[in-house]
């Protein structure tokens, strides 16, 4: 009885498409802030979260990460107009657990900011706008999209994304490189 065998090649591009789709399968996890927690922004850097969201490029999948101490802190999702005047009643969202994740499950504008009175006065708010292609834009349909949160214990967040969506792409360049190499 003979036995059954695939050519190597067929191996190596299965592995290649396979490294391919996790790279469009998985969002990133963002931590607000990078490497600072969530709370009031300094004096010296008053805009640190309007600087932040402009230097991401959010899209579909994607989360947003706020480490903060429960006792002293939350992030509620408001509308524009509340979001605007710092009105804190009526949020559509409430997350005070200190380690929470805020999943993009929608394009539109999201606008955050902290449930503490005060805190929001004193700029510790972000809004984001994701369009509706998955990427994030610098504006976008002014649509209150509720979020919904899940909320983990301690989550591992990367500080830059860029290095990993780019590693998924380099490896499948380089598995079919060998692939090409070994099926000759």
């Amino acid at each position: 009885m003979g036995t059954f065998r695939i050519p190597r090649h067929y191996f190596w591009y299965g592995l290649q498409f396979l490294v391919l789709i996790e790279s469009v399968v998985y969002g990133t996890i963002y931590q607000v802030g990078d490497l600072d927690a969530w709370g009031i922004p300094s004096e010296s850097n008053p805009n640190v979260y309007s600087k932040w969201s402009k230097n991401h490029e959010f899209k579909i999948g994607d989360s947003l990460f706020f480490l903060y101490p429960p006792s002293q802190d939350s992030v509620i999702q408001l509308t524009e107009e509340s979001y605007n005047s710092c009105n804190l009643k009526d949020p559509m969202l409430l997350m005070n657990n200190g380690n929470s994740l805020f999943n993009i499950t929608e394009p539109g504008e999201f606008y955050l900011t902290s449930g503490v009175d005060g805190h929001c006065q004193k700029s510790q708010k972000l809004h984001i706008s994701v369009s509706g292609n998955g990427s994030s834009t610098a504006s976008g349909p002014a649509a209150s999209a509720p979020s919904y949160p899940t909320v983990f214990g301690s989550i591992p967040v990367q500080a830059s994304p860029a290095p990993l969506l780019k590693t998924p792409i380099l490896m499948s360049a380089a598995i079919g490189f060998l692939a090409t190499l070994l099926a000759r």
